[in-house]
């Protein structure tokens, strides 16, 4: 009867030992975007999870590693838990594998009390891209998506332990194509027409205002003032004075006009000169 029964309870043990190796915990925790009131949770490059709390303390011991497995996610059936930390995909291995493992934490950073503001920003360490090599590498992400997350736990042999279920597709925000902005005025809000046009308007008088003061600066400097016509002289605007010659006697000067008179015949020796 032992031997009836030995084939078959050794087939069980066996199965039972392939199932304690292959298979691992499953933890029931979803990974998530942060729901917190964050600035730049999901970037071209990154994203923020929400940081687990009080999840791994059941099936985690202080010694071993909480990773997280980032995927895209039509990649996430291909991928396989390794079984050394030697299998452990690196983030070189993203663009060839599509899967790659990061932010190696211990579980004691994943507390039940929430103390303070948390998350878990992957894609941040621009630093790691001189060295892509290191197992932990959280460079930035070059493609959009979509990603798909889950953490697993391996002891300190480099054996997986526990994991999470995958998230939902993330997909990064993605720079648009200026030549599909719609630049039609007919499909802009009539206050936005009524405002720009007003600015152009305002816009328009302020160089012709300008135009103006300008061109009348410089005016001045082109075409200079007309002279002013000289003085025109008068007959009758001079006033005559009386002066005393040698040769003629006070009494006669004073009967001769100016400028009228006989001639005087020339004496016989010029008059000195005062």
């Amino acid at each position: 009867m032992g031997g009836a029964w030995g084939a078959p309870f050794s087939l069980l043990l066996l199965l039972i030992s392939y199932r304690t190796v292959t298979s691992l915990d499953q933890i029931p925790y979803t990974p998530q975007i942060s729901a917190l009131a964050l600035e730049g949770k999901v970037t071209a490059a990154t994203f923020s999870l929400e940081q687990p709390r009080c999840i791994f303390s059941e099936l985690a011991a202080p010694a071993d590693a909480v990773w997280l497995v980032v995927a895209f996610s039509n990649a996430t059936e291909d991928f396989q838990n390794p079984k050394t930390a030697a299998e452990i995909p690196s983030y070189t291995e993203l663009s060839s594998s599509f899967y790659y493992m990061t932010l190696k934490l211990s579980p004691d950073l994943y507390p039940c009390e929430e103390e303070d503001i948390a998350v878990l920003r992957v894609g941040s360490d621009t630093n790691c891209l001189r060295n892509l090599s290191q197992e932990y590498c959280n460079a930035p992400l070059l493609a959009p998506g979509p990603y798909r997350v889950k953490f697993l736990v391996m002891d300190n042999n480099g054996q997986p332990k526990a994991e999470t279920w995958w998230s939902d597709p993330i997909t990064l925000n993605q720079g648009k194509d200026p030549r599909s902005i719609d630049t039609w005025p007919g499909r802009r809000s009539g206050c936005m027409i009524v405002i720009t046009s007003i600015l152009s308007t305002f816009a328009g008088l302020l160089v012709i205002a300008f135009l103006i003061a300008s061109t009348v600066q410089f005016s001045s400097l082109w075409w200079p003032e007309d002279p002013s016509p000289p003085e025109q002289l008068h007959i009758g605007s001079f006033i005559g004075k009386r002066y005393t010659t040698h040769h003629i006697p006070p009494s006669e000067a004073d009967t001769l006009p100016v400028g009228r008179g006989a001639h005087l015949p020339p004496g016989p020796c010029p008059a000195p000169i005062v």
